[in-house]
């Protein structure tokens, strides 16, 4: 997108910690950093490539899943502890992950007594992280997620299992479908393309900045095009 036709948005006052989530190839880190550049804001990413078992993980997931969940697990709490202070030069902070997506991919990875030190940790660790004033779930669909991860082309996610997806596709459907804790916008983007499409991009920003900030909102980028 041309810098001279980015678009730029103004988000409600009460709006100044975003999250961006979705399963393995939805988007995340690509709607966040577009929101991040549409309103001046600092961007907080998901440390991923800094976990030394991640590679290790996708080759053999039974062996490696515990290391790679607990290294994950201390990375987000370290990064995201510090979210709450004062940001003196950015008004809105936005994330391309949840702190609660560690109990979602342990929960898939993890069993006995290795999921229950997880959690003991995990309930220790979460009423120390801010809590975002709004998130956005991107929910996709399995077949889109594959295709994403396989254009992207990253080494260790060349030999991703498709089951691997529509599992975490399902986890990540039931969590939020369930979930309360904040304000939740959910947006179909199975079938839009909000990096190539100033369209679908201005779509979203726009239900972004009008989200309704008590409860959750379901928005198809699809059916409003075709009104």
């Amino acid at each position: 997108m041309p810098q001279s036709s980015f678009p730029s948005v103004s988000l409600p006052e009460d709006l100044g910690y975003l999250v961006i989530e979705g399963v393995i190839g939805a988007g995340k880190t690509s709607l966040a950093r577009l929101l991040t550049e549409a309103v001046s804001g600092r961007i907080v990413l998901e440390q991923f490539e800094e976990n030394p078992f991640l590679e290790r993980f996708y080759e053999n997931k039974e062996r490696w899943a515990f290391q790679t969940e607990l290294t994950f697990l201390a990375s987000r709490f370290q990064q995201q502890k510090d979210l709450g202070a004062r940001d003196l030069f950015h008004r809105v902070v936005i994330s391309d992950y949840a702190f609660d997506k560690n109990r979602i991919f342990a929960h898939q990875t993890l069993s006995g007594d290795e999921l229950q030190l997880f959690e003991t940790l995990y309930s220790i660790m979460e009423p120390n992280i801010p809590t975002p004033d709004l998130i956005v779930y991107l929910q996709s669909s399995p077949e889109r997620l594959m295709d994403n991860i396989r254009k992207r082309d990253r080494a260790y996610e060349r030999s991703m299992d498709p089951d691997y997806i529509r599992s975490l596709h399902q986890a990540y459907d039931h969590y939020f479908r369930t979930y309360r804790k904040t304000p939740l916008l959910i947006v179909n983007a199975a079938e839009i393309d909000f990096v190539e499409n100033d369209r679908d991009l201005n779509l979203i920003l726009r239900h972004i900045a009008d989200a309704d900030l008590d409860g959750t909102t379901y928005v198809d980028p699809v059916v409003e095009r075709s009104e």
